[in-house]
């Protein structure tokens, strides 16, 4: 391709009329003209250096729609053949997806981890948002669009962008904006990422900055940018357009830029035009026919590496080996302005003064044509997703462009014309003329828009917003109000003091002038992971490409085939953020089928988490697998994580292979265990796993049996010290208890002894001081059978019966309701003791530590009240009528002081049984005695067993039955639901 001659190109160039008015005017302005005239003079240089440069460099601002302008007129009326553009090299092959997209999409880089940079920087991320209506993007639209022209990414790499930053924990969050408020969901799709903007062009020196502002009367550098520049090189020429675009980088570099920042422009320029002269060296393309689109900023570059004149190149640091991975994520018009700080609508305002450019100049832009692949739908004739529509192409075209002026483009005027820059300098530059009826249209529906969100709007605000409208562009010396007039008269003429919506004036504004665009990633141009997600959930009765929420209804006993979908559902769910699906109804638990589930999904809304997930492996299940194994192979992972990594790796993944490798992990870490903070939670999670284990044909698997076998010496090995340690908290030593006894016999049959737990036991009761583990220690001598509940029971009635000890009672409760979640004996006797105290202590006693009792009872309430009331139940009457005859079981037999309530002094001959049913219950109660053995522990009675056996009624009569026959008989004739109870369950 040879570049057509320019007879302009020749041209003699002298910007010397313009150096001499400037340091005429600093001469004017100043005592000692010296300085500012070197600002100036230095101001003129850089302008007519980037001027002269052979390669012809293109400056442009972010989203600038003037600049949009320009490339689209400059690219059709002199095509080059290569483009160097200010972006990260790296990211050159993802752009070939933008085809499939709908803007504004960002570019992006991510690691999920890497041990070249701060741990606390993890993940890393990187996005580069583009909109329609930016120079890059037409100049990349119109690459893709003509094989002939090469389009070459020359500023640093992603790596080098966290490499260049400083290498402090704390440094990534500075670089990454402020969580949005909750008002502006849009704003926080880039997530934590650090933001490349291609042409940045905004002062970063807070005072330059606020002196700008103050003396252009404006708020933001969005709006003066707009008043300033913006108007004044939207219909200028291309010569003046670059040499305005030259003096205010030239401007903002020398006095508006951070020192800082200002070193790191420097490193960016160094790499930029290294990459620019390997690549003409290699391509050996004319420098005449190519073209740098570069920020404002850095075409007034002063490195040793400018310009082609010059061999001088940069030796480029290497980059780390972190393993980038790249793709392309959905964008917002207020997700860019949060991520780069700009005022909220400001690059809506934006796309609105580029559609009003083109059609005052009936241009159309470059777009890209939609790849020929669409996604099949479950429908059969849904098109793929919206993409930007082609434009027509030009009358003869001479070269496969896709979108060209509608009529024949005026001559480029690409001469050098210095005076054009004089001429900006010297007088205010031609506006825009105003669009009054424009105007008058958004003061009416700016009115409505009020209305519908509960303000209490009418014409005469609309007539109002008109009038400060234009008042506000004569303060702010313009000819006609801009949309940012238009939007503070809104606000100042409707805002009230309380937002009565969702939205305030601002917001509504914003939608009226164009709204916030979202853009949207094409199926094609989506990582693996999520066609795979967008594929499997195909079958549902939804649209999940719709931005709205959709509720998916799921009847598995009509519709079986749709049980694979809800499987990916509860995966996602446990994998992605909260609010891109929701449960409704429906649970996930070990054993539980399901038969009906609603979802709530969000899924088109949320279309960047899908990506983002997808740069963590190629399907749901692979990053389950790489989550739970990181969940439970972590440094600082202990068995609860392990047992849960297991437990959800079973739930979600249904791989006995996976289970196996999570549950000997947590095997391990159970060993290392230093204390029984975690026991709670590990029995509650150990527990539900042998009971979903029971149910199945194969039983315990091997890890299983391991870990119960295992904590059982685990925890009764810590008891004397957990005892002992006042450190350990109370409820953390129930817990080690509940474990030990709740799967004792599991463990007992897998090959435990129960020795091992009857020693830590003895030895924890000599170093045991507290009450509340007192309490417990004796619970736990009860279940073994080293104390009886008698003893207990006397020991706590003298207890309360000693002031100097009654303060204590309530920790010694404590411990007592603790031990109930380990066995039930203990609940009789904490019932006795209540009632005891409620019953005997005085008012003065019992006050005072009333208050301690109930904070003591409280925290218990879920585990330990369900069984005092089931006690209680059995205890004390059931109607009121019976209550006046009735004496506690502890107060009966009072007078006997020193004998038991019912006691066994000796073996007592046999009984001749009375009857067939009798000499049964006699013959079944001797073969288990087990129970009956237990049932007279908890009533504190001793038992002593007969030799003989029951003798048949027929042979000879019965004898009167002995004076403890008759006691019991009492016994079950007081107690009616203990004998309906065992007459259940023997039928």
């Amino acid at each position: 391709m040879t570049r057509p001659a320019d007879p302009a190109d020749d041209l003699p160039v002298s910007f010397a009329p313009l150096r001499d008015q400037l340091l005429a005017a600093a001469g004017a302005f100043a005592d000692d003209a010296r300085p500012l005239g070197a600002i100036l003079g230095g101001l003129v240089d850089d302008v007519e250096r980037a001027f002269r440069e052979p390669l012809e460099i293109f400056p442009v601002c972010h989203h600038s729609p003037s600049s949009a302008l320009h490339m689209a007129r400059r690219l059709a009326a002199r095509p080059p053949r290569t483009i160097f553009l200010e972006c990260c090299e790296d990211l050159r092959p993802v752009i070939e997806g933008l085809r499939d997209c709908r803007a504004p999409v960002a570019l992006q880089a991510f690691a999920s981890s890497s041990e070249h940079f701060p741990a606390a920087w993890a993940p890393l991320s990187l996005v580069c948002p583009l909109t329609e209506f930016s120079a890059e993007y037409q100049a990349i639209a119109y690459a893709l669009e003509n094989p002939g022209t090469d389009l070459v990414f020359v500023d640093r790499s992603a790596d080098h962008v966290f490499q260049w930053m400083p290498q402090e924990s704390d440094a990534l969050e500075k670089a990454v904006p402020d969580e949005p408020g909750s008002d502006d969901e849009e704003a926080g799709m880039h997530g934590s990422a650090v933001g490349v903007e291609i042409g940045s062009l905004a002062p970063t020196f807070d005072v330059f900055r606020r002196v700008l502002l103050k003396n252009a009367r404006v708020q933001h550098f969005s709006e003066w940018y707009d008043q300033y520049v913006e108007e004044a090189v939207v219909d200028a020429g291309y010569p003046a357009y670059r040499q305005v675009l030259f003096l205010i980088g030239s401007l903002f570099r020398r006095l508006g830029t951070t020192d800082r920042d200002r070193r790191s422009d420097e490193l960016r320029e160094r790499h930029m035009w290294t990459r620019i002269k390997q690549d003409l060296r290699a391509s050996s393309v004319d420098p005449r026919d190519a073209l740098y689109v570069c920020g404002a900023a850095h075409a007034a570059s002063r490195v040793a590496e400018f310009g082609l004149a010059t061999d001088a190149v940069w030796d480029v640091p290497p980059s780390t080996p972190t393993t980038w991975l790249y793709g392309l994520l959905p964008s917002s018009y207020s997700a860019i302005c949060h991520q780069f700080g700009h005022p909220r609508g400001a690059v809506t305002l934006a796309e609105a003064r580029w559609r009003k450019s083109l059609a005052r100049h009936s241009l159309k832009p470059f777009a890209l044509k939609p790849t020929e692949k669409k996604r099949a739908r479950k429908d059969g004739d849904a098109a793929a997703p919206e993409a930007v529509p082609e434009p027509e192409a030009p009358a003869k075209p001479k070269r496969k462009v896709k979108a060209v002026a509608a009529a024949a483009p005026p001559p480029l005027e690409t001469g050098a014309a210095p005076g054009r820059l004089l001429d900006y300098l010297q007088g205010p530059p031609a506006q825009v003329e105003s669009d009054e009826e424009e105007l008058l249209k958004n003061c009416v529906r700016i009115v409505e828009l009020a209305r519908k969100d509960g303000y209490l709007a009418s014409t005469a605000d609309g007539i109002a917003t008109y009038q400060t409208a234009v008042l506000l562009a004569n303060l702010r010396n313009r000819r006609h109000p801009t949309p940012y007039d238009f939007r503070d008269a809104a606000i100042t003429c409707l805002e009230k003091d309380v937002v009565p919506g969702k939205r305030d004036v601002g917001r509504l504004c914003d939608i009226l002038l164009g709204g916030d665009r979202v853009g949207r990633i094409g199926f094609e141009s989506l990582p693996p992971l999520a066609r795979d997600v967008y594929d499997r959930l195909a079958p549902l009765p939804i649209a999940l490409e719709s931005r709205t929420i959709q509720r998916a209804l799921l009847d598995f006993r009509k519709s079986p085939e749709l049980l694979p979908c809800s499987d990916l559902l509860w995966k996602l769910l446990y994998l992605m953020p909260p609010g891109v699906v929701r449960p409704i109804m429906g649970q996930r638990l070990l054993g539980h089928v399901p038969r009906q589930e609603s979802w709530d999904l969000a899924i088109g809304k949320n279309q960047g988490q899908v990506i983002q997930l997808g740069y963590e492996g190629v399907t749901v299940e692979h990053v389950l697998e790489r989550r739970l194994k990181k969940a439970a192979f972590g440094p600082d992972a202990n068995a609860v994580d392990a047992l849960r990594a297991a437990e959800d790796g079973l739930l979600f993944l249904k791989s006995d292979r996976l289970v196996e490798e999570l549950g000997d992990r947590a095997v391990d870490l159970l060993v290392k265990e230093p204390d029984a903070r975690q026991a709670r939670e590990i029995h509650a999670r150990i527990a539900r796993l042998v009971h979903y284990y029971r149910t199945t044909a194969a039983g315990l698997p091997a890890w299983l049996r391991r870990f119960v076998t295992t904590g059982y010496s685990h925890y009764a090995t810590m008891l004397p010290n957990a005892f002992a340690d006042r450190g350990v908290q109370p409820g953390d030593l129930a817990a080690m208890l509940q474990f030990i006894f709740t799967l004792e016999s599991l463990a007992l049959s897998l090959g435990c002894e129960r020795s091992q737990l009857v020693i830590a036991v003895r030895q924890a009761g000599p170093v045991t001081a507290d009450p509340p583990k007192l309490a417990l220690l004796w619970a736990a001598e009860c279940v073994l059978r080293l104390r009886d509940v008698a003893s207990l029971r006397a020991r706590f009635d003298a207890l309360t019966e000693n002031e100097l000890t009654l303060p204590a009672l309530p920790e010694y409760l404590e411990g007592l309701l603790l031990a109930l979640v380990f066995t039930p004996l203990v609940g009789g006797l904490t019932v006795e003791l209540l009632s005891k105290a409620f019953e005997r202590l005085p008012d003065r006693l019992l006050m005072p530590w009333m208050p301690k009792l109930l904070r003591m009872l409280r925290p218990h309430a879920d585990a330990a009240l369900p069984v005092l009331v089931k006690e209680a139940a059995a205890v004390f009457p059931s109607g009121l009528d019976a209550l006046a005859a009735w004496t506690p079981p502890w107060n009966r037999n009072r007078s006997e002081a020193e004998k038991p309530d019912f006691e066994v002094a000796s073996p007592a001959p046999a009984r001749a049984a009375s009857g067939p049913a009798e000499r049964a219950a006699a013959a079944l109660l001797a073969a288990h005695p087990a129970t009956t053995d237990a049932l007279a522990t908890a009533m504190g009675l001793s038992t002593t067993w007969s030799e003989a056996e029951p003798t048949p009624a027929s042979h000879s009569a019965s004898p009167p039955n002995p004076p403890e026959v008759e006691a019991a008989r009492a016994l079950l004739r007081a107690f009616p639901a203990t004998s309906r109870a065992v007459g259940s369950l023997l039928g």
